[in-house]
């Protein structure tokens, strides 16, 4: 088998797209999920704080802050986890805040999502980019 430039060029590019396939299907199951919380609804920005480390040295325990005055009800989900869906809390009327902080599991450098939905009815949302040094889920 001789190796040429062009296969060189051809090989690079099918591994480069084999590469991309992953981050395309964990962002569509991302934005599954979203739809599936909004039923459809637009999702705006604003009146939701999603506080995370810029870096993570350990991605078995991450902690995060969600903070969204006036919600019912906010779902946190992380885009490279091979099951996005990390959590969902719910308020009732008697909630001193609406307001969750927990520690979460990153498979990798990954964003964060935060979606919450309001009194009224509306969808807002957050997200950061967490930097993970060593993988959680399995890495």
């Amino acid at each position: 088998m001789e190796f040429t430039r062009r296969g060189a060029i051809a090989l690079s590019a099918g591994f480069a797209a084999v590469l991309m396939l992953p981050s395309k299907m964990a962002k569509a199951a991302v934005d599954d999920k979203i739809a599936e919380f909004t039923g459809g609804a637009s999702v705006g920005s604003g009146g939701i704080t999603l506080t995370t480390p810029e870096i993570a040295e350990n991605g078995n325990t991450v902690p995060i802050e969600v903070d969204a005055p006036g919600a019912v009800e906010i779902m946190v989900l992380a885009s490279g986890n091979p099951t996005p869906g990390v959590a969902t809390f719910k308020f009732g009327p008697l909630a001193g805040a609406q307001r969750a902080s927990t520690r979460i599991r990153l498979a990798g450098t990954q964003d964060v999502v935060a979606v919450a939905k309001m009194g009224d009815g509306s969808f807002v949302q957050a997200s950061n980019t967490v930097k993970v040094t060593i993988g959680g889920c399995g890495g």
